[in-house]
């Protein structure tokens, strides 16, 4: 069972995701960036899926502080502003993945399974890197 953290101002799309992912995985929510800093501070994440666009801090604000943080921990972005231009750039700088509103459930869910797999394997090999393993 994973832990994934969604973060999302729009309560409708935070409601859908958690609902969707609850089922399966332990989910916490995430009106703000803000507030999903503190939950990272306290909680490892296998998966973090965030709005780009929130109020006081951004989704790319809180890209960067997962790398800091958590770095093995995928973000995949979502934002009803997209280009393919923007979803290059955001991947360039180390989000898995760039999901267009709207989205179908299955098109989230394929992506977060796929993000899980990825973080999966950087773990397995981290493990099998180091000394004593």
């Amino acid at each position: 069972m994973a832990n994934i953290l969604v973060v999302d101002d729009e309560d409708t799309v935070r409601n859908n995701l958690f609902e969707l992912f609850a089922i399966q995985h332990t989910c916490h929510m995430a009106a703000t960036a803000e507030q999903a800093i503190a939950y990272l501070s306290v909680e490892q994440y296998d998966v973090v899926v965030t709005d780009y666009q929130m109020p006081g801090l951004s989704g790319l604000d809180l890209l960067q502080h997962v790398q800091e943080t958590q770095k093995e921990t995928p973000v995949i972005l979502i934002s009803g502003l997209a280009t393919k231009e923007r979803a290059q750039q955001l991947i360039e700088m180390g989000a898995f993945d760039y999901v267009v509103k709207p989205f179908t459930l299955s098109e989230i869910e394929d992506v977060v399974n796929k993000a899980l797999a990825h973080r999966e394997e950087l773990v397995k090999s981290e493990k099998e890197a180091s000394p004593g393993s």
